[in-house]
């Protein structure tokens, strides 16, 4: 249709050029009265020829709308035999509209269900009407459709561009099934009270408060549509809609914070954790993925919601308050007691750390060297020297002689040769597979031993035989020397002098020499028990003081200091220096001894091309939530965070930014930065 209109636009044209020059140059003829034209040419056959004229544009003119109107029939008629007879009835109840337009967009045909429905767009650019559709003209944007909005009603629109021809399918009735389905979808998931054993205990003293608790929640699932069914005691499974789900999450899920203030004046706060799954039909999956989430909101320190939404990452929200001290003799030692049995059936242990080892770390790994040697059972310690701390170097070269390394400590490389089908791999103070010592060996050894104190990340060490982490525990070095003291063994284990030193080196790093707030009396039994092993506090804070020029870098430092928020410290380093990574830790704990800072973030290269932070909290803020909003992770009060970059005001920016929105959130209400120490 589009090539025999531009056929008649142009016989048009040259009709009309050739009726222009035949008009003028009889009047050039006429009025100059060359070749005498005026004695033979009278002013009646001028009339006569002028009405002639008329007459024939007037028959080409019928003849265009004849043949316009006999092609747009055509063009329906040949719809009619691909579709049906009845053309436009088959246009109507498939509620498809369709519209050409010329080679400048503009509209000049469209079928009668634009009429129907009151849509008058010929004579219009159809991209300025819609600009939407413009993606369908880009041919870069490699868009086949697109959705759009006419008067409350949702259409798909298609572009065939050979012909102009735009197909609009209204799918209102289609969209309004989809957002009712998703609305409606099931989203499952598992709610359980923290602490409520040691809380409740066989004090009755205490139901008013749990009673308390459940009514906050009944009513809260009640108000949103929620259906609750108790598992246990302590333990109710959740089961509601799409649509009860995203009310939720707008309300960032208040339950958790309202459960946290009617308790907030109990020695130990009542708090409430929940794991919920969505976006998956098979329900039995989502229980499954509701299960695993709960896991890992506990395994975080409780208080918290995780969010397993299939196929994507897990979306954490809450965790504003400290994970709570347990003091549960019994399950420390039914916990050590496993531990001892696969150390036993094992062939070799293999124990390593994480990256950059620290001396928690080590001295957790030396805590189960102990316990291998006791069992004698041949255990090596995994060791990079070039991903090791200098102060954890210095006290391996200093505690240790030659020979004795030499069988103590393996090279990543020589313990991917020792590993059997009867190895056992034990990983201490980190449970995220990429910081690992060595991560080869995770994918070589079949059973592998999990042991850590930091709040549990999304990404995690897959099916480990045993598992224990403890956000409660200052560090993994009072983890394991619990196993070792409370373990059913007899006679019991014994730790070296010079383990236990290390080991209490450990404890004084990741409690700040019991200053920080994960302190608790664990952290000072588990001090006296390693005291008892001969540990040598003298020399284990000699392990963990600065050298000159250390103090010189952290004093640089600080020097930096900015307070973008209150109680928040953001100190940047110096730009042409490479730092260790201890040393910045430092620097950030230092931040935290003065007056009025709850908070403090430490910004500095640790290589050419990487920058870190390091994140520090008396408490007052959850530092892991910031950390794990710019990629990082870690605990509590002491988390970190890396990037592959050499721009340290562009990190700093993206701190800022989400301190900006992220800071309330992390802040805990029990321990405000309102309060003044």
């Amino acid at each position: 249709m589009r090539k025999a209109l531009g056929v008649i636009k142009i016989v048009s044209f040259i009709i009309i050029i050739f009726q222009l020059l035949f008009i003028g140059t009889f009047c050039v003829l006429y009025f100059n009265n060359y070749f005498q034209i005026t004695d033979y040419i009278k002013p009646v056959y001028i009339a006569t020829g002028a009405a002639i004229m008329v007459f024939i544009d007037t028959v080409y003119l019928w003849i265009v709308t004849i043949s316009v109107s006999a092609l747009k029939q055509k063009t329906d008629l040949k719809a009619a035999e691909i579709i049906g007879n009845d053309v436009q009835e088959a246009y109507n109840f498939a509620m498809l509209g369709l519209a050409i337009t010329d080679e400048r967009n503009i509209v000049f045909w469209t079928n009668d269900l634009f009429q129907n429905r009151h849509i008058d767009i010929i004579d219009t650019d159809i991209l300025q009407w819609q600009p939407e559709l413009a993606k369908l003209r880009d041919a870069s944007s490699q868009i086949d459709a697109v959705k759009i909005e006419i008067n409350s009603r949702i259409y798909e629109v298609k572009l065939i561009s050979d012909a102009g021809l735009w197909i609009f399918k209204d799918i209102t009735d289609y969209e309004s099934v989809v957002a009712y389905s998703k609305e409606q979808a099931p989203v499952i998931g598992v709610l359980t009270l923290d602490n409520f054993d040691d809380v409740v205990g066989n004090d009755d003293a205490f139901s008013d408060l749990v009673a308390s608790v459940k009514n906050i929640i009944f009513n809260y699932a009640k108000e949103l549509g929620i259906l609750l069914r108790r598992i246990k005691e302590d333990t109710y499974s959740i089961l509601c809609n799409y649509d009860s789900f995203c009310r939720m999450k707008e309300d960032n899920f208040s339950v958790i914070d309202k459960v946290r203030e009617a308790s907030i004046n109990e020695d130990i706060p009542l708090t409430i954790s929940m794991g919920i799954a969505y976006d998956f039909p098979d329900v039995i999956k989502l229980n499954e993925l509701a299960n695993a989430a709960l896991d890992i909101a506990m395994s975080r320190g409780g208080d918290q919601v995780v969010i397993s939404e299939y196929g994507q990452e897990m979306q954490f929200v809450g965790g504003k308050s400290n994970a709570q001290e347990k003091r549960n003799r019994v399950k420390i030692r039914v916990l050590a007691d496993s531990l001892i049995s696969l150390i036993k059936n094992a062939s070799n242990v293999i124990v390593m750390g994480h990256t950059n080892m620290d001396m928690d770390a080590f001295g957790a790994c030396l805590g189960v060297k102990a316990i291998c040697n006791r069992l004698k059972v041949p255990a090596l310690l995994v060791v990079d020297f070039k991903n090791t701390e200098l102060k954890t170097r210095s006290a391996l070269t200093t505690s240790f002689s030659k020979e004795e390394l030499d069988k103590l400590v393996i090279s990543p490389r020589e313990a991917q040769e020792k590993i059997s089908s009867d190895t056992l791999l034990v990983v201490c103070d980190v449970h995220t597979p990429n910081m690992v010592m060595a991560p080869k060996l995770l994918d070589s050894t079949a059973k592998i031993v999990v042991i850590d104190h930091h709040r549990r990340a999304e990404d995690y060490i897959d099916s480990p035989v045993f598992n224990h982490i403890d956000p409660s525990a200052s560090s993994t070095c009072e983890l394991i020397t619990e196993f070792i003291r409370f373990s059913s063994i007899n006679p019991k284990i014994e730790i070296p002098s010079s383990y236990a030193t290390v080991m209490l080196s450990g404890i004084f790093l990741d409690s700040a020499y019991f200053k920080s707030k994960s302190t608790g009396i664990r952290t000072f039994e588990a001090a006296t028990i390693l005291k008892e092993f001969g540990a040598d506090n003298a020399l284990a804070d000699d392990f963990l003081k600065d050298d000159f020029e250390e103090y010189r870098l952290i004093n640089g430092m600080i020097s930096k200091l900015d307070h973008p928020f209150y109680g928040i410290a953001i100190a940047t380093a110096n730009p042409n220096e490479l730092y260790d990574n201890a040393t910045i830790a430092k620097a950030a704990n230092t931040c935290l001894t003065f007056k009025g800072i709850h908070a403090a973030f430490v910004i500095g290269k640790i290589a050419p091309n990487e920058i870190k932070i390091s994140c520090r909290s008396d408490g007052g803020i959850n530092v892991q939530i910031l950390a794990e909003k710019l990629g990082g992770g870690g605990h509590f009060t002491a988390a970190a965070v890396s990037f592959q970059k050499n721009d340290l005001n562009e990190v700093k920016a993206s701190l800022i930014k989400v301190l900006e929105r992220s800071l309330t959130e992390a802040t805990n209400i029990d321990k405000g930065m309102g309060e003044e120490d």
